[in-house]
């Protein structure tokens, strides 16, 4: 039986691009043949190479990696968009590949709701017209149409705007009227297709804390897809890292950046700032014994966790859990050397990036 948490159930799924992918399966499947060979022998493009995730329920689970990883493929896979060549695709229960047509369009109109790129707005329609366009594919009574669009409206910050068009809003405006037309739909689950990835850095990140507000108020599964690792660090609950159509590393932010499991992961986050990124919970260690002088919340994180016990003049504090239960302890030496860790590799990447190439000196 699936798992009750779990809303989204990816079971060894490829996809093949080509004229004939069925001939090719096999090969990919069982003779393990890669991205690099079938294209070149075949002139077939491996978009998903047996890729399985488990995506919880209620969180935000985000999907990145570099152009050309497969992650917009695989997120398409989940409201059916792109057929898989094998593997299952099991949505709250689901089997959607089995469904029939009709069965399908009810399932993307009442399940799942998209926010592209590129905005995707009716550049006929007011920002309210936008907004309501899938409650009236839905067949939502007017009124209804009308309250939910406001409310929705509101929420994204653009009240007052309802009558503009998508022509007289800037790009995070318009993105913010993609997130309230999605929202307002209703959907248990949202894909995000580099949602943001179009706009100027500070729009993108006060985008991000705007969905981070919503998903506190709506639990929505989200499933994100980026290819930026602060993004996909600040946002996810969890985290899938892609590579030539493969799955190569899942699990919490802190565990890509304490333990990155390939080479290619650990160049992603070789520059990333540990004290802002891990949480001390990551660091908790069983004790037994008395209760220590104090106790901090392992959802801090560890630039805060160090001051905490800085201030208090202690070496050590229990760890705490969302319920206030101790779940463990860390001491303050174990914060200060992994956050050492972090500015170390910081300093030598900036000395590496900051050094001449060889070609350039002698030129």
């Amino acid at each position: 039986m699936p798992d009750t948490n779990t809303s989204i159930e990816i079971r060894n799924v490829y996809k093949i691009f080509g004229r004939h992918p069925e001939r090719h399966i096999e090969a990919v499947r069982t003779g393990g043949m890669g991205k690099a060979e079938l294209l070149e022998k075949h002139n077939h493009v491996l978009g998903l190479n047996n890729v399985s995730l488990d995506i919880e329920a209620g969180h935000i689970q985000v999907i990145m990696g570099l152009s050309g990883s497969g992650k917009s493929t695989l997120i398409r896979h989940i409201n059916r968009l792109i057929e898989p060549t094998a593997g299952e695709v099991i949505v709250e229960g689901t089997d959607v590949r089995a469904l029939k047509p009709k069965a399908l369009r009810d399932f993307r109109r009442a399940s799942t709701a998209m926010v592209f790129q590129k905005f995707a707005l009716l550049p006929h329609r007011t920002v309210i017209g936008n907004v309501v366009f899938g409650l009236e594919i839905k067949g939502v009574s007017r009124a209804e149409q009308m309250e939910e669009a406001r409310h929705w409206i509101n929420r994204v910050g653009l009240a007052g705007f309802e009558d503009r068009y998508p022509s007289q809003l800037s790009g995070g405006m318009q993105q913010r009227v993609g997130l309230a037309r999605a929202l307002a739909n209703d959907a248990p689950i949202l894909l995000m297709d580099e949602a943001f990835s179009a706009l100027d850095p500070l729009i993108r990140v006060d985008m991000q804390t705007i969905l981070l507000d919503l998903q506190e108020e709506v639990r929505k599964t989200i499933v994100f897809i980026t290819h930026d690792l602060d993004e996909a660090l600040r946002i996810g609950d969890r985290v899938a890292i892609m590579q030539d159509g493969e799955l190569v590393q899942q699990g919490k932010p802190e565990d890509i950046v304490l333990s990155p499991a390939t080479s290619y992961v650990e160049d992603f986050v070789r520059q990333v700032n540990r004290g802002r990124v891990v949480k001390v919970g990551a660091l908790a260690k069983s004790v037994s014994g008395p209760p220590a002088a104090l106790r901090i919340p392992g959802s801090l994180s560890l630039a805060d966790a160090a001051l905490r016990l800085v201030e208090a003049k202690l070496s050590f504090a229990d760890v705490t859990d969302d319920n206030g239960a101790v779940v463990g302890r860390v001491g303050l030496d174990d914060v200060v050397r992994t956050l050492a860790r972090s500015a170390g590799e910081v300093a030598a990447g900036e000395h590496i990036a900051s050094e001449e190439p060889p070609a350039r000196l002698a030129g």
